[in-house]
């Protein structure tokens, strides 16, 4: 870190694997990052968290150790921490809407969902990369936890039933039942690569919406799912 203006934590994982555990990932490097900008004398850091992260949540190993990281680089001692809070991200790459194409194409016509009812306002990963080039150098960010959504709210269903359309895909997407989405989460989560865990039932039980987005604030106007996401799904019929 030794002659950095800004450090940018980007880190995180969705579920664990091996080596990969939440806490390492969301709680100790932090703890490192701050320990390093000390050391160096960096003073300003941008850290990526994630919506409803909260240290006191009881079922989401992802959404607590988020929490504890969170708090950690805020309550840090003269640094100037800037963190924030998106809902899901989208864009091309992305491990949304590219893995649900995946995983249509693979299943017949009815596609049962685990928590289908779960709300998301997708957030376009430029635009998030743009509130953090934003906040680098504005004063009035710092200590700021901003919440980053895109301009619309879904339920995981209609979100999954548009990628099928993208995909040119006449699919059935029918919800699942509590007690079947939960074992699902406890079979799926000993598949290699985890495609869905209990761990991820728990964290899909809080709506990733926010209260109020930061971007507007930033003057960054969110783009839509529909504006972005044909472009990467669409040529794929």
């Amino acid at each position: 870190f030794s002659g950095m203006d800004c450090i940018i934590n980007l880190v995180g994982i969705l579920n664990e694997s091996g080596s990969s555990r939440f806490q390492t990932a969301h709680v100790e490097l932090p703890r490192a990052v701050v320990k390093a900008m000390r050391e160096s004398g960096v003073r300003r850091l941008l850290h990526m968290s994630a919506l409803n992260a909260n240290v006191n949540e009881t079922n989401s190993r992802y959404l607590k150790t988020k929490g504890e990281g969170e708090d950690l680089v805020h309550q840090a001692p003269g640094l100037s921490v800037t963190s924030f809070r998106p809902s899901v991200v989208f864009g091309q790459g992305d491990s949304f809407f590219n893995r649900f194409a995946t995983l249509l194409r693979l299943t017949p016509p009815v596609f049962p969902l685990a928590c289908a009812g779960s709300r998301f306002a997708p957030v376009y990963v430029d635009d998030v990369v743009e509130a953090f080039v934003r906040s680098l150098n504005n004063d009035a960010t710092i200590g700021q936890r901003l919440e980053l959504c895109g301009p619309e709210v879904f339920t995981l269903k209609q979100l999954v039933q548009y990628t099928a359309g993208q995909i040119g895909k006449n699919t059935i997407v029918t919800g699942m039942p509590d007690f079947a989405a939960r074992l699902q989460g406890h079979l799926l989560g000993l598949v290699p690569g985890k495609p869905f865990s209990i761990d991820n039932y728990h964290s899909l039980q809080k709506d990733s919406i926010c209260t109020a987005s930061a971007l507007p604030g930033l003057g960054i106007t969110p783009r839509s799912i529909e504006a972005v996401v044909p472009t990467y799904l669409g040529d794929r019929h």
